[in-house]
């Protein structure tokens, strides 16, 4: 499933070393602008900087094609987080935004991930 802030959500976001975010996403920063966190699916990526959220959403076959969004903090409104469950059998957590424009985004995280952990990054950026 893609990763855009066009559609309703993204399930199996795996986290990923920063290392490994890929390159285009530099291009796209701006000065002292650092990513912090990654997460990916099979060939999309979610880029969580000190200033926003990138989407990369990898099209086509042969994945030359992508499509970049950029969200700052600044424009939620507001945002939910859903924990893991104790003892689940496929644990995941859950981010859900909502952005000024109307816009939502809901991403589902598998695996060990500290979603306390972003959403006191996004409270520190939009608070």
């Amino acid at each position: 499933m893609a990763v855009n802030f066009n559609k309703d959500s993204v399930f199996n976001l795996k986290p990923i070393n920063v290392s490994e975010v890929r390159d285009e996403v530099k291009g796209l920063l701006i000065m002292d602008e650092s990513v912090i966190m990654a997460f990916k699916t099979v060939r999309d990526q979610l880029v969580f900087t000190d200033k926003r959220i990138i989407s990369i959403d990898v099209q086509g076959i042969t994945g030359k094609r992508k499509s970049f969004a950029s969200m700052p903090y600044s424009k939620i409104q507001f945002f939910t987080i859903q924990t893991q469950g104790f003892l689940e059998i496929f644990p995941d957590s859950e981010l859900f935004l909502v952005f000024e424009n109307g816009f939502t985004a809901q991403f589902e995280f598998k695996g060990s991930v500290d979603i306390g952990k972003i959403g006191r990054m996004i409270s520190e950026y939009v608070l």
